[in-house]
C-alpha cells in the first residue's frame, strides 16, 4: 500500500507539471519555469522527490500521506522532524524581521523563521539531507541543465543563465518564489471570501462558529479575520511566533533515526525558533500557521501530534484544565480519553494568557470547526476555483 502511494504521488507531480492548476491560467513566464521546478522529481539525490511531493496541491500544498505525522524523504526511510506545512499564501508572510512595536519575531519561512524569504527557503529542501538529498547546490544546477525546459532560463534571465553554479542557484529559487507568489498559491475562493463579498451566506452553525472564533474562543487574536492592508482578504494568521504546549509526538519516526540524522535520540528536543535564534526565551515557539484550508492540511502543529482539526480545537480550549498524563501517550484519542494532556515539549515560555482554558462548551466546538471548514478553497460549484481577490504581487 506504501509502495502504491509513493508511486501515486510521484505521478501525480509529473502530471501537475503541465496541467492546467487552479488560478494558473495567467501565469508569468517565470512563473511557469517555476511550477515546472516546483513538479520536477529529477531534482533529488537519486531521482523521485520533488517540492510537490511534500506540498502536493490536491491536499493545499501540504504532504499528502496523512499516515505520518511527520515528511518523509527522497529515501523513504529518512524522515524530518517536523510535517510539511502549507505553501499556500506564505508569498504574504513578511521578511523575517523583529517588531519592536510589537516585542515579536514575525515573518520569514518554516516553522522556524529560519529562511527570511520565499527565495531562501526554496533554496532548503534541495540540500536537506532527510528531504531531496542533494549533496550541494552544484549537483541541482547540473541536473536543471539537462531538464526539458533548461532553454527557459537563458529566455528568462540572459543567455548563459546557469553556467555560474552560484547565480543559478539563485534564479531557480526566484522562478519557484514567483510560482508561489502567483494566484495558484493565492486563491482566496472559500467560502468565508464568498460571504465577505456578499456571494455566499453561513449556516446558522458556522455563523455561531465565526462568533466563537472572535469572541470566547479568541482565536482572532493570532489568527486575525480582518481585511489586510491592501484590501486582501483576511490571511487568519499575524505570521508571529508562539508556544502553545504540544506535547511531543512519541509516534514520530524522527526518534528512531540513526544518530547521523539524530544524534539526541528519543531525548530530541525541538527548541523551534529559539534554536534556530540561540535565544532561550524564543524556546519552544513555532510559526503561528494561516487557518486557510486548514480542514485540508492535516496533521497538525509542528510533529504532526494532532491528526482531527476537532482535537486541535480540544486542545486549545482544555490544556491548562486538564491534568497532565502519567504516561506518554500514544496519539491525542487517548489523551481526550483518559481527559489529559501530556507534558508540553518545551514547558517554558508556553502561552498561558490566550488559551488552555477558554470554557468552550461542545457545540461552540463543533460551531468553531464548521467555521473553520468554511476557509477551504474551491467553494463555488459552478467555478470552483474563481478568485475573487487579485493577489498576483511581486515582493
Amino acid at each position: 500500500m506504501r509502495r502504491f502511494l509513493l508511486l501515486s504521488i510521484f505521478a501525480s507531480c509529473a502530471s501537475f507539471a503541465d496541467s492546467v492548476l487552479p488560478n494558473s491560467e495567467n501565469l508569468s513566464v517565470k512563473a511557469q519555469l517555476g511550477q515546472k521546478l516546483f513538479f520536477d522529481s529529477n531534482l533529488s539525490e537519486p531521482a523521485g522527490q520533488a517540492c510537490a511531493s511534500c506540498h502536493n496541491p490536491d491536499f493545499a500544498f501540504t504532504d499528502a500521506d496523512k499516515t505520518q505525522p511527520t515528511s518523509k524523504g527522497v529515501d523513504t526511510t529518512l524522515h524530518g522532524n517536523r510535517n510539511a506545512p502549507t505553501a499556500m499564501y506564505m508569498a504574504y508572510s513578511p521578511a523575517f524581521h523583529f517588531n519592536r512595536t510589537e516585542g515579536l519575531y514575525m515573518g520569514g519561512q518554516f516553522f522556524d523563521g529560519r529562511a527570511a524569504t520565499l527565495e531562501d527557503q526554496a533554496k532548503g529542501p534541495f540540500l536537506n539531507p532527510v528531504e531531496m538529498a542533494n549533496p550541494n547546490a552544484e549537483a541541482v544546477v547540473k541536473k536543471v541543465k539537462v531538464a526539458s525546459y533548461a532553454s527557459q532560463f537563458d529566455a528568462i534571465y540572459g543567455n548563459g543563465a546557469l553556467n555560474n553554479t552560484e547565480q543559478a542557484y539563485d534564479y531557480i529559487a526566484n522562478a519557484i518564489a514567483e510560482f508561489e507568489r502567483s494566484a495558484v498559491f493565492n486563491r482566496f475562493s472559500s467560502k468565508y471570501d464568498f460571504y465577505l463579498f456578499g456571494k455566499a451566506a453561513f449556516t446558522a452553525q458556522e455563523r455561531r462558529g465565526l462568533a466563537v472564533f472572535e469572541g470566547k474562543g479568541n482565536c482572532a487574536a493570532c489568527h486575525p479575520n480582518r481585511p489586510m492592508v491592501k484590501g486582501e482578504p483576511p490571511l487568519f494568521t499575524d505570521f508571529s511566533y508562539d508556544n502553545i504546549g504540544v506535547p511531543k509526538n512519541p509516534e514520530s519516526p524522527f526518534y528512531t533515526m540513526s544518530s547521523k540524522y539524530n544524534p539526541d535520540g528519543e531525548q530530541f528536543v525541538d527548541l523551534g525558533l529559539g534554536g534556530h535564534l540561540n535565544i532561550s526565551a524564543e524556546d519552544g515557539k513555532f510559526k503561528v500557521p494561516t487557518l486557510r484550508n486548514i480542514a485540508l492540511t492535516s496533521p497538525y502543529t509542528h510533529n504532526g501530534y494532532f491528526t482531527k482539526l476537532r482535537n486541535v480545537v480540544e486542545f486549545y480550549n482544555t490544556r491548562k484544565v486538564k491534568r497532565r498524563c502519567a504516561k506518554p501517550l500514544t496519539n491525542e484519542t487517548e489523551s481526550l480519553a483518559q481527559k489529559c494532556w501530556a507534558t508540553p515539549e518545551v514547558s517554558q515560555n508556553v502561552n498561558f494568557g490566550e488559551l488552555g482554558n477558554l470554557k468552550l462548551s461542545q457545540r461552540d466546538i463543533d460551531d468553531l470547526v464548521a467555521f473553520l471548514e468554511t476557509l477551504t478553497d474551491g467553494y463555488d460549484a459552478k467555478s470552483p476555483w474563481t478568485s475573487l481577490a487579485s493577489p498576483e504581487f511581486k515582493n
